[in-house]
């Protein structure tokens, strides 16, 4: 076995077994996925089968999500049959059955499936409370540069919960509400600190834009998205695919992504496919005159690579019109955005705004915590 095989950038050079128990001891917040990552971690067998996969596929998120795609498609009906059975949140021990051996079993027995769908697959995470902390800043954004109107362009769009942020109903902590209290996406965020969130009117959002590698064709979609795809896979397949990225025992997941659905299945937005640096050009020229581009960034640039993010905010300062960039990154990784003078890997994020026109500006706005769960809001 390769000893060098998880694949994993910017991790020391563990072992496949040592990165899968990491993962079961430390990172799973699922009772279930932690029994399952501890049982590949420790089979031979299972490893090795994991490494049919490409070397930056190898990832235990990844690879649970093609398990779980596979039980969900009706291709692996034992792991469906555990997947589907109530469990507990006591602890793994508590699971009933032998759900760890029955899913190193189906690892074993479609070991060239799961390696196909890791490798044209990447994890799509439930967006969450992202919109707690948009909201405020896009329309702090558009505040400050007087736009009563404005164009949402959000990189990396993922199910497109961020191009409705508007639409969805947020409640924080110390009484604030913002957006649609009707809406079926209900969010909640905490406050931390005294400062409450300032009292901003949100613009009127004219435009939406999503820009992404590889878009999601989702059921009730419009032509203008299906037309961006260049694969066979179809809208079942890809909303399948975002539950089959949830743990199976989180059933407070599967109800969150479907309100996510059901709101961005109202107004589909425009997608692009394609890497969201170059495109950024065109997705800019499509925004009307008078109308405010805002593009939003949420943990999307640690993916890139340094050089490629500088290019962003190259394409942003040329636009040749005013534009807006709202972020929420880890600490230094957008660049040109203060950092309140934090250190990288602090655990935290940056809530950053960068005006590009005649009167440019980068502030970072605050800081936020479990991607929007908390947010300390620091801007005067």
């Amino acid at each position: 076995m390769n000893k060098k095989g998880a694949g994993l950038p910017g991790h020391r050079a563990r072992t496949l077994a040592e990165v899968y128990r990491a993962f079961g001891e430390d990172d799973a917040t699922s009772p279930l996925y932690r029994r399952i990552a501890l049982a590949l971690s420790s089979s031979g067998e299972a490893l090795r089968a994991i490494e049919q996969a490409p070397a930056r596929r190898r990832q235990p998120a990844l690879i649970l999500a093609a398990l779980h795609d596979l039980a969900l498609s009706g291709q692996a009906p034992e792991l469906a049959g555990i997947y589907a059975a109530p469990v507990g949140r006591a602890g793994p021990e508590s699971l009933p059955g032998q759900p760890d051996q029955v899913a190193v079993d189906t690892l074993l027995r479609h070991t060239a499936a799961v390696a196909a769908i890791a490798a044209a697959r990447r994890v799509r995470t439930l967006e969450t409370a992202r919109c707690a902390v948009l909201h405020p800043a896009v329309a702090e954004a558009a505040h400050r540069a007087g736009a009563p109107s404005v164009a949402l362009i959000d990189v990396d769009c993922s199910t497109g919960l961020n191009l409705q942020v508007d639409r969805c109903g947020i409640t924080y902590d110390n009484g604030q509400v913002r957006g649609d209290p009707l809406s079926p996406v209900q969010l909640s965020s905490r406050i931390v600190g005294d400062r409450p969130l300032p009292e901003r009117v949100f613009p009127e959002v004219v435009t939406r834009i999503g820009i992404d590698p590889d878009p999601l064709d989702l059921p009730a979609d419009t032509d203008s998205r299906s037309a961006t795809r260049s694969d066979t896979r179809s809208a079942t397949d890809d909303a399948r695919w975002l539950h089959a990225c949830l743990a199976p025992d989180r059933p407070d997941q599967a109800t969150a992504l479907q309100a996510q659905l059901t709101l961005t299945a109202r107004t589909t937005p425009h997608v692009l496919r394609g890497d969201a640096l170059d495109l950024l050009p065109d997705a800019l020229a499509q925004v009307p005159t008078g109308v405010l581009p805002i593009v939003t960034t949420t943990w999307a640039l640690s993916r890139q690579r340094p050089q490629k993010r500088h290019r962003l905010l190259k394409h942003l300062e040329v636009a040749g019109r005013p534009v807006a960039w709202v972020s929420a990154e880890g600490v230094g990784v957008a660049p040109g955005i203060p950092a309140f003078g934090d250190r990288p890997a602090s655990g935290h994020s940056i809530i950053g705004l960068a005006l590009f026109g005649s009167s440019p500006h980068r502030e970072a706005l605050g800081r936020c915590w479990s991607r929007g769960r908390l947010l300390s809001w620091t801007a005067g």
